[in-house]
This record gives structure tokens, C-alpha cells and sequence, in this order.
């Protein structure tokens, strides 16, 4: 049952150097930021509308400003946190998993074995990736910092070569001048 049925999710593509982004906001926050190429990109549109029982709109939002703003500061190296309401909507397990990706250091990576420990489930690191993989908000919450134990890259559900420019772009903080930038190692 919607809670707020008269609240609209407000739909917008903006652009980024690693390609275009459609972000969905309501106005108790964020609730989806993907690549208008990634795995899943139409299912999380479809799941979202339906879970939430609200209209979509393409009229403008105040947060999408926001959004926008602290997109373009992140991708020119200005900005390592983002300040924004989310509105995440999953299992437990998955916010807890959520909650810990945001604890990850701006420019560090972390196994999914240690998000799992943190997340209360200590041995669960393909649950842990199953609920990385899930994360409709790329970027904020930073899915892409976390790695195999072995220091492997893993998966990204916009690719792999995305997940190396931000890996990248926040270990030196600037833009890879590169589409294939180098691997940084696993921290921990």
C-alpha cells in the first residue's frame, strides 16, 4: 500500500562522462540512479513504479537539482560524499548491506566478504553481492567499491570498464583521462 498516494516519482536522464543516467526521485529522496545501459535498468524502472503504487512524471524536482549538482562535482573530482535523501526500498538484510557500501572510504574497495561481516552476516559474501547487485543507486551508494578478496574487480551490473573509471577517478581525484583506466587493489 502507498503511504503517500498522491506522491509522484520524477524521472529525469542526465548525462555523465561515462554515459547518460536515469535517476528517479520522490520527495522523501533518491530511490534510483542507473545507467540507461546497465543489467536490469528496465526491470528496477518497472519494480519501482509497481512497489511504490505511484504515477511517474518527468516534471521537474528540487532534489533533482541536487542530484545533478553533486553528480557533476563527484565526476570533475570536487566531491568524495554525497549529501541526499534516499529512499531505498528492500529486505533488511539488503539496507544493512546498502548502509555499509555507504561506510566504504572514498577511494578505497573493500571484499565482499567484509560488507557481508559488517552487514551481520559474517560467511555471507555471495549474499552480500547478491544485495550489491541489487543497489539501484549506483554512485551514492557505492556498489562499485567493493571487490573480490583476491583483489579480482568482479562484477558491475554498467560494466566492468565503469567500475575501473571510478575506481580511478576517485583514487587519483580527477577524471581518468582513459576509457580503460588501471585497477586499483583491494584495501582490505
Amino acid at each position: 500500500m502507498n503511504p503517500h498516494p498522491a506522491a509522484l516519482l520524477h524521472e529525469a536522464t542526465l548525462p555523465t562522462p561515462l554515459g547518460p543516467v536515469r535517476i528517479r526521485v520522490a520527495d522523501e529522496g533518491l530511490c534510483l540512479l542507473r545507467f540507461t545501459d546497465a543489467a536490469g535498468h528496465g526491470a528496477d524502472h518497472a519494480a519501482l513504479s509497481k512497489a511504490s503504487g505511484r504515477a511517474v512524471t518527468e516534471a521537474g524536482h528540487p532534489l533533482m537539482d541536487r542530484v545533478r549538482g553533486q553528480l557533476e562535482e563527484y565526476f570533475a573530482g570536487r566531491r568524495r560524499a554525497f549529501d541526499l535523501p534516499l529512499l531505498l526500498p528492500g529486505t533488511d538484510f539488503e539496507r544493512r548491506v546498502w548502509h555499509v557500501l555507504r561506510q566504504i572510504p572514498f577511494g578505497l574497495t573493500r571484499s565482499y566478504a567484509w560488507v557481508a561481516a559488517r552487514a551481520g552476516c559474517p560467511g555471507g559474501s555471495r549474499a552480500a553481492g547478491g544485495a550489491n547487485g541489487r543497489n539501484r543507486v549506483a554512485i551514492v551508494v557505492p556498489c562499485h567499491r567493493v571487490v573480490f578478496a583476491n583483489g579480482d574487480m568482479g562484477g558491475f551490473s554498467a560494466g566492468v570498464w565503469r567500475k575501473q573509471w571510478l575506481l580511478e577517478l576517485e583514487a587519483t581525484g580527477r577524471p581518468p583521462s582513459s576509457p580503460r583506466p588501471s585497477f586499483i587493489p583491494c584495501a582490505s
